[in-house]
């Protein structure tokens, strides 16, 4: 993945993926057209695959958008493809997952494939072919060591045996990379990853397993797949053999973190069926929205949003630029940001009360629907659970870092500066623990005095500063409770666990001050009419009240004050988009496009 280049005189002028993407789904969101409320409650209801939405999708080439640029496709950058998912996850849930399991599947290639095959496979990709992940297995789930699917050598190449289930497109997709016991003794070299094409393979010697019926994302082809006896090349290895888990443990670094983008597109729909319905719902003369209380709501949960948004943009931009910082970090946002969008989304709930369950009453039902499709993001590549238990394993290097003041400035800032280009993405780079730490958490004094010299120049407001100096004040006692906690033998207690859960409220606070201090330009141009959001720090000091309340403190009356702005805000425009990102910068025209204007 390399930087997006810089427009030059002459080019084109057209618009950026994300606002043509977004362009056409509010075409086809109109009355029968596929992402329509009422045709995508109707597919729901059938549990069938959305596939003419995922046509839409591949008209305007979002494939292509996950093929990294050095193979001929458009992934420059993580960030990218996060807005574009998180535009089609808006308007459906069940459309994004299904369509980006591509992107998800093709992971471990980008990782570990050889040049040959990783050039194959992205000329497949490009071509419209659908890959799958096949990981996990029925009596397993995230033990891939215990997996009991075998790759045994045989003249031909290997012959697999073995069953995996739960995976999203096993039954639609052409192509599979599977994770396969190369030795029987199994362990950290007994696994390998091989890219296994259905169409290729013996007559008889694979069968589809039936596709599982689910609470959300019910379209989705949630099924599986049985191998008995089928042979593949050997060339179908991914990488070395035995690299298998190395190999799938740093391609879930990336799959993490691009799951981000299915939650904050959930949070961006659920605000705006919240807001229609207040501004719309009159009760005892008033509309809903005219009460405080339900304006202090919506604010508080649009700081929640853009504190969440604030983690997924660093946490991509760290991918290029720290990347052996992923481990942590990716499991950091893994399990912070559909962690926080699930509490947004029940807040929604209630303020839509039982229209929020009810298939029919509003809106087509599709906030039920929506709540329902949610659920599974907090599950996707590595559960909560998972990913706070690899961040537990990390807790010694987090804690060195911190009291070694551990940071590479120069990298951090470069992946909080949002208009800054990002250098090649290099998967050779990843590591399977961080054994720096995580410097955005790291260098919160360097960040909190940056915040004060900011202040000094009039950008941004004192209460920043004082809630920064708040956030890395609890720092310490939270550092010294991990490093109190012995490693040993067994589970992980559960007093660690909530530990985790506080050290991703500090990283959600240090990514806020971060993106915060590298983009003074956004808040000395911000006005009330420009940028709203920027203006006088409105989002910064509402998402560090949140980061605060996560870590058991008073947010402050100042937050509260943000977030009540916020909320006017919402209520005043109710259509705007509430994102930190810029979607307008000029870019290259999709396929799609291309071939619509000729």
């Amino acid at each position: 993945m390399s930087a997006t280049r810089a427009p030059r005189a002459g080019d084109a002028v057209v618009a950026s993926p994300v606002a043509e993407l977004t362009r056409r789904l509010e075409r086809a969101a109109r009355p029968g057209g596929p992402f329509h409320p009422a045709a995508l409650a109707a597919l729901d209801r059938a549990e069938e695959f959305p596939a003419d939405g995922c046509s839409v999708l591949d008209d305007f080439g979002l494939h292509d958008h996950y093929v990294p640029a050095a193979l001929g496709g458009r992934l420059h950058q993580l960030t990218d493809v996060i807005a574009l998912l998180r535009a089609v996850a808006r308007h459906d849930l069940t459309t994004a997952v299904a369509h980006g399991k591509t992107l998800l599947g093709a992971a471990s290639l980008w990782v570990a494939a050889g040049p040959e095959q990783a050039k194959e496979a992205a000329a497949a990709v490009l071509d419209g072919a659908v890959l799958s992940w096949a990981l996990t297995e029925r009596d397993h789930g995230s033990d891939l060591f215990a997996s009991e699917l075998t790759a045994t050598p045989v003249p031909e190449g290997l012959r697999l045996d073995g069953e995996k289930w739960l995976i999203n497109n096993a039954t639609r997709g052409d192509r599979l990379c599977v994770l396969a016991r190369t030795s029987p003794e199994g362990g950290a070299r007994g696994f390998s990853v091989l890219l296994v094409d259905k169409r290729t393979l013996p007559a008889g010697s694979h069968t589809p397993l039936a596709k599982c019926r689910t609470h959300g994302i019910r379209g989705a082809d949630i099924s599986g797949i049985a191998f008995h006896g089928a042979t593949v090349p050997a060339s179908a290895l991914v990488g070395a053999e035995g690299t298998g888990l190395e190999t799938v443990l740093k391609a879930l670094q990336l799959t993490r973190t691009v799951c981000t983008a299915l939650s904050l597109g959930a949070a961006d729909h659920g605000l705006r069926l919240a807001v229609r319905f207040t501004v719309e719902r009159e009760l005892y003369g008033r509309t809903l929205a005219e009460l405080p209380r339900v304006r202090q709501i919506l604010g508080d949960r649009a700081g929640a949003m853009l504190l969440a948004e604030a983690v997924a943009v660093l946490s991509a931009r760290s991918a290029q630029t720290l990347p052996g910082e992923l481990s942590a970090v990716s499991a950091l946002a893994k399990a912070y940001v559909p962690t926080s969008t699930q509490a947004t989304l029940d807040a929604f709930a209630e303020l839509l009360g039982v229209r929020s369950f009810l298939t029919e009453a509003y809106a087509d039902g599709m906030f039920p629907k929506l709540e329902r499709d949610h659920r599974v993001v907090g599950i996707f590549d590595g559960s909560t659970l998972v990913n706070r238990s690899s961040l537990i394993e990390q807790f010694g290097s987090l804690v060195r870092g911190w009291k070694r003041g551990w940071a590479d400035l120069d990298a951090l800032g470069a992946a909080a500066a949002l208009d800054r280009e990002l250098p090649e993405f290099d998967p050779h780079a990843l590591r399977l623990i961080s054994s720096r730490g995580c410097g955005a958490v790291q260098a919160l004094p360097v960040v909190v005095r940056a915040c004060a010299e900011l202040a000094e120049d009039g950008l941004l407001p004192a209460a920043v500063v004082e809630a920064a100096r708040r956030l890395a004040e609890a720092a310490e006692p939270l550092h010294e409770e991990m490093s109190a906690l012995r490693p040993g033998a067994g589970p992980a207690p559960t007093a660690a666990f909530h530990l985790a859960e506080r050290y991703e409220a500090l990283y959600a606070g240090a990514a806020c001050l971060w993106l915060a201090v590298r983009n003074p330009d956004r808040l000395a141009a911000a006005t009330a009419d420009h940028d709203p959001l920027w203006h006088e720090a409105r989002w910064i000091r509402a998402a560090l009240g949140r980061a605060l309340h996560g870590l058991g403190a008073d947010p402050g009356d100042d937050a509260a004050r943000a977030c009540r702005e916020l909320g006017d805000l919402l209520i005043a425009a109710p259509e705007a988009p509430l994102t930190l990102l810029d979607p307008s910068a000029p870019a290259a025209p999709a396929r799609g496009e291309e071939r619509e204007n000729s």
